[in-house]
């Protein structure tokens, strides 16, 4: 029935860890079994398993840096905090991000 619908399931074999990663946490899920269904053109993704969250370390970054990007760009500590999770602790990236 699936067939004449144009839906396609099959399972993918040997998958030992599915990590799904959101803005705050990981969810690795182990032993997983994961199916994939083609549905007119769209791949979805069935994951089944023993999940795991896990809290994303907060980065932190030195006062004189982030000093430096609130005088350099003229925002606030939090905006100056921000540009630089975004640019992965760059400075200059941080500040280029925030007045271009």
């Amino acid at each position: 029935m699936m067939d004449k619908m144009g839906i396609n399931m099959k399972e993918i074999p040997g998958v030992e860890e599915v990590i799904i990663v959101t803005g705050s946490k990981e969810l690795h899920v182990h032993d997983a079994q994961v199916s994939e269904i083609n549905a007119q053109g769209s791949r979805i993704f069935q994951v089944m398993g023993d999940v795991e969250e896990v809290e994303k370390a907060k980065k932190t970054f030195s006062d004189e840096d982030i000093l430096l990007v609130q005088q350099q760009a003229g925002v606030t500590k939090e905006k100056a905090v921000a540009a630089l999770e975004a640019s992965d602790g760059e400075v200059a990236r941080a500040i280029l991000r925030l007045t271009s």
